[in-house]
């Protein structure tokens, strides 16, 4: 399995979720499966997003769209981290 590692601060929490939902369509047919949302421990805007992805190949190319970087311009993100990762191993305890 394929997952994205994003780690970025935002303007305000509550318009960057906005954003985040009106764009589950857009992120679907690119191909992400599935996502988790995080937050820094008492820093409300800063914003962990883990995600899983058909392919790399396909996040990559959806993450570098001219569109979607203006979408993080209108969310208010500042300077996002993306960390391509495929799984090796998964396990419950």
């Amino acid at each position: 399995m394929q997952h994205v590692l994003i780690i970025h601060e935002v303007d305000a929490y509550p318009v960057w979720k906005a954003v985040f939902d009106q764009a589950t369509e857009m992120r679907k047919q690119a191909g992400e499966i599935s996502y988790q949302l995080l937050r820094y421990e008492n820093e409300e805007n800063n914003i962990v997003l883990f995600s899983r992805w058909t392919s790399l190949e396909n996040a990559r190319r959806f993450f570098e769209l001219p569109e979607l970087v203006e979408i993080r311009k209108q969310a208010g993100v500042k300077a996002p981290s993306f960390i391509y990762l495929q799984e090796i191993e998964q396990g419950v305890l």
